[in-house]
């Protein structure tokens, strides 16, 4: 029998669980931190040893022809065995990532396998190992989730448990990432969870200061980059501020919509599926051989691109450009990887542009490029991701500066609400709407647009014969208590709906095909219970019958209350969720 939760459960049971979650937190937080500090460092060691990065470029750079030879051909073998483990060991086909962690929490149904997720994580480290324009925080994101569905097998007696281990996962996932466990702990919340719980905050802040710990304190690691700033100068900065947010959102908006359309033209392409990411790996060498800035995740890019003068403003332009077009091209041909470091570096260069722009082509007094970099960053990177909170603190824990924490605010908060205004919340929450799990309509009325009505089906009712006798018909109805039937051909061939008041208007002797109701509401295998709940507006009757589209086939029936039912325990369920305590 379940322990009583909320404010029912005993004191020995709310101790039992702030043990046990604080517990939990706690391994999946170093669990994760280790395995993300792994992921990390064999992305560098591969960098290192295929002439991707910057550092081994330079240390080899008078032997051209190797070098030349390197940045064309180790994109290209990257993306083919990229894209032969999504062709041949991983059933999904595709990279897994936030999206699927998101699914997987809000509707509690199982996350593709594990060993889909390790040959995803895999085959990420291929991609940024051997230098595709792909981010490295989505598998890391994933990678958490991984960790965190582990509790399944633990029997804790606690609810939701799976749901907040994930959650707790993605935390130390993000924590570690960016040393920003406040930051970590937020995105959880804001892009996995959607809610707030006591039972779910405990535990995921227990995992995002764990991970942080493991990285920051004993393994020391350094921080996505370091800024020197004053202070902005000028008021009037702020409006600026606020037009950097308005134009990172377009380029925000652009840069999701390219991606999608690459994605789908992909699909559409005659390319085997197995060789799309060696294409794009190819376009990205040959892009590369002019502008090495665009290979891998860029961290080097985006540490000059926030000191003053360290690149020219046309040289700016050039890389932003080359660097979301290769980008594009890696995420929609296949490439293992996500989309937050490129958002990032993709932000920041076009918040430096516009600030050297300021410099060059305008007589505005301004701070420097610092504050510009900074709200170009996040202003971008918060629409695409759907975690406008979490980019702010991201801010503060990298930079512990007010000044720019503010004015990224600024930009962000206009950005969010130009982008989720014309695109949506964020590129995964349109992705998960491309697969029918539309989180538009709010949590409740998501899930329920996943679940189909054909989980509800009755078997035990009563079925006739369109050449019965009315007289048949209404003995039989009342015999097992029921005002409706469904009249059925001998084929099994659905014809309608017959009902007891139908009858009392005709003969005893005439046939029940006289008196079905040929014109009644319907249900297929598709209808989901929002769509049944929205359909029973109105309705005035008993029970539903389920039809195959193909041959209409009688599939079964679908009683009113029974709807009502599964849509009142998901709003419960969801209520009891979101205000759990410990």
């Amino acid at each position: 029998m379940a322990a009583p939760t909320g404010s029912y459960a005993t004191g020995s049971q709310v101790l039992y669980r702030i043990i046990a979650l604080s517990l939990l937190g706690t391994v999946i937080g170093v669990a994760v931190s280790l395995l993300a500090i792994g992921f990390v460092e064999c992305v560098v060691w591969l960098n290192d040893r295929l002439l991707v990065s910057p550092r081994t470029r330079i240390q080899h750079e008078e032997n051209a022809l190797l070098v030349a030879s390197a940045t064309l051909l180790v994109p290209a073998a990257g993306g083919l065995v990229v894209g032969l483990i999504f062709r041949y060991l991983v059933p999904e086909g595709r990279p897994l990532g936030p999206p699927d962690t998101i699914l997987s929490v809000q509707t509690r149904s199982a996350p593709p396998s594990r060993r889909s997720g390790l040959l995803s994580t895999l085959a990420a480290i291929v991609s940024l190992g051997s230098g595709a324009s792909v981010g490295q925080y989505g598998p890391m994101v994933y990678l958490g989730t991984l960790v965190g569905t582990l509790s399944n097998g633990l029997r804790l007696n606690i609810p939701n448990v799976r749901a907040i281990a994930i959650a707790s996962g993605v935390a130390a996932a993000i924590s570690t990432a960016f040393n920003a466990p406040i930051a970590g702990l937020v995105f959880a919340h804001e892009v996995i969870l959607r809610h707030y719980s006591i039972q779910a905050f405990a535990p995921t802040t227990v995992a995002s200061a764990a991970g942080y710990v493991v990285a920051n304190v004993i393994f020391e690691r350094p921080p996505l980059f370091l800024v020197g700033f004053e202070g902005v100068q000028y008021g009037h900065e702020f409006f600026l501020f606020a037009v950097v947010g308005v134009l990172s959102a377009l380029l925000a908006m652009v840069y999701m919509k390219a991606i999608l359309a690459c994605g789908a033209v992909a699909a559409r392409s005659p390319i085997p599926r197995a060789l799309r990411p060696m294409i794009a790996g190819l376009v990205l060498g040959v892009v590369a051989l002019e502008l090495p800035d665009v290979l891998g995740i860029g961290t080097e890019t985006l540490r000059f691109a926030t000191i003053e003068g360290a690149f020219e403003l046309d040289e700016l332009a050039l890389i932003l450009i080359a660097k979301m077009t290769v980008t594009v091209l890696c995420l929609g041909f296949g490439f293992a990887g996500g989309v937050f470091s490129p958002a990032l570096l993709i932000g920041i260069l076009f918040g430096a542009l516009l600030g050297s722009a300021m410099d060059d082509l305008t007589a505005i007094a301004h701070s420097g490029v610092v504050p510009y970099a900074i709200c170009g960053m996040v202003a971008v990177t918060s629409p695409v991701i759907g975690a406008p909170l979490a980019t702010i603190l991201i801010v503060f824990e990298l930079t512990r500066s007010y000044d720019l924490t503010i004015a990224a605010m600024v930009a962000v908060v206009l950005a969010n609400l130009i982008s989720y205004r014309m695109f949506g919340r964020s590129l995964f929450d349109v992705q998960l709407r491309g697969r029918g799990f539309d989180l538009s309509l709010g949590r409740g009325s998501a899930i329920l647009a996943e679940r189909r009505v054909t989980g509800l089906m009755h078997g035990d009712v009563p079925r006739f014969h369109p050449d019965d006798e009315i007289r048949t018909a209404l003995r039989r109805l009342g015999d097992c208590g029921r005002s409706e039937g469904l009249v059925i051909e001998r084929n099994g061939r659905y014809v309608g709906v017959i009902r007891a008041q139908s009858c009392l208007a005709h003969r005893p002797s005439d046939s029940v095909g006289e008196a079905t109701d040929r014109n009644a509401l319907e249900f297929d295998e598709s209808t989901t219970v929002w769509q049944a709940m929205e359909a029973l507006r109105g309705f005035l009757g008993e029970i539903t019958p389920v039809v195959s589209t193909s041959d209409r086939r009688l599939l079964g029936a679908v009683p009113e209350s029974t709807v009502i039912d599964a849509y009142l325990e998901t709003v419960n369920r969801l209520r009891r969720e979101e205000n759990e305590s410990v």
